[in-house]
C-alpha cells in the first residue's frame, strides 16, 4: 500500500460532522496491517456501532487502514496516515468538526493528532503513551480516556500520566477504567457505548452524557481516575 486507506460510511443526507477511527497496530513493522488482525477487526465494530446510531444524523464514519502496521520509532507512521486522513476529509467534506477516535496505536496517533484545527474532541481507547509522549498541543482541546484495569499489553498507568500531564498542559481530561484488558472484548457494550456518546457530544449532536461532562469539568489528578 503506497498510501494509507480511508473506508467511509456516509451518512444519510448532508455531512455536518466527520468521526474518524484509527485501530492499533505494533511497535515497529514495516508490513501493511493484516485484514484479520484483531485490532482492525474491533475498530470496524466500533465505528459501525456508532455509524448505526448516528449516520442519519449527518454524521459519516470514516475508518483509517494504515499504510504499515508498526508506529517506527521518528518515523511515527500511524500519526502521519491520521494527518493525510485529516487532510483528505477536509477536502472532501469542508471545515466541519472531526472526532478522532483511536485504540491503542492509534490511541497515540489521534492523540498526537489532537491540536489540528478542525478536531473537535479526541477520544483515546487503551492509548499507548509512552513517557515523554508530547501534550502541550492538546492544550483547550476535549481528551477523553478509557483504559482497561487488568490491561497487559499497554499498562494503565502509561495514560494516567498521560491523562495528568495533558491537564497540566491545559487540556479538558476525562478519564474512565473498566475491568477487563486491551483488546475491548470483555463488556463490549459498555466501550461501545462510551465511543458512541463521547463521539456525538463531540459532533455536536448530542450534550455530552453526565458522567463525562463531570469529569471534564473537575480538576486535579483525583477527577482523572473514574471507574465504570
Amino acid at each position: 500500500m503506497t498510501e494509507p486507506g480511508l473506508e467511509a460510511r456516509a451518512a444519510q443526507g448532508a455531512t455536518t460532522a466527520v468521526a474518524l477511527f484509527c485501530h492499533g497496530g505494533t511497535v515497529a513493522s514495516v508490513e501493511p496491517p493484516r485484514e484479520r488482525a484483531l485490532s482492525l477487526v474491533r475498530m470496524r465494530a466500533v465505528e459501525q456501532f456508532v455509524s448505526a446510531a448516528a449516520d442519519d444524523r449527518g454524521l459519516t464514519t470514516c475508518l483509517l487502514r494504515y499504510r504499515v502496521a508498526g508506529w517506527n520509532g521518528v518515523a511515527a507512521d500511524a500519526h502521519a496516515d491520521v494527518r493525510w486522513a485529516l487532510d483528505r476529509i477536509r477536502a472532501e467534506y469542508g471545515d466541519m468538526p472531526v472526532v478522532l477516535v483511536g485504540h491503542s496505536m492509534g490511541g497515540r496517533a489521534v492523540l498526537r493528532a489532537g491540536g489540528a484545527p478542525q478536531v473537535s474532541a479526541v477520544c483515546a481507547l487503551a492509548p499507548w503513551t509512552p513517557a515523554g509522549e508530547p501534550v502541550s498541543h492538546l492544550r483547550g482541546r476535549t481528551v477523553t480516556i478509557m483504559h482497561g484495569r487488568g490491561d497487559r499489553w499497554v499498562p494503565a498507568a502509561l495514560s494516567a500520566d498521560f491523562a495528568v500531564r495533558a491537564q497540566e498542559a491545559g487540556a479538558r481530561v476525562a478519564r474512565f477504567t473498566i475491568a477487563g484488558g486491551h483488546s475491548m472484548i470483555r463488556r463490549a457494550h459498555v466501550w461501545h457505548s462510551f465511543v458512541r456518546d463521547v463521539v456525538l457530544a463531540g459532533a455536536g449532536l448530542e450534550p455530552m452524557r453526565p458522567d463525562v461532562a463531570a469529569a471534564l469539568e473537575r480538576a486535579g489528578a483525583a477527577s482523572l481516575a473514574v471507574d465504570l
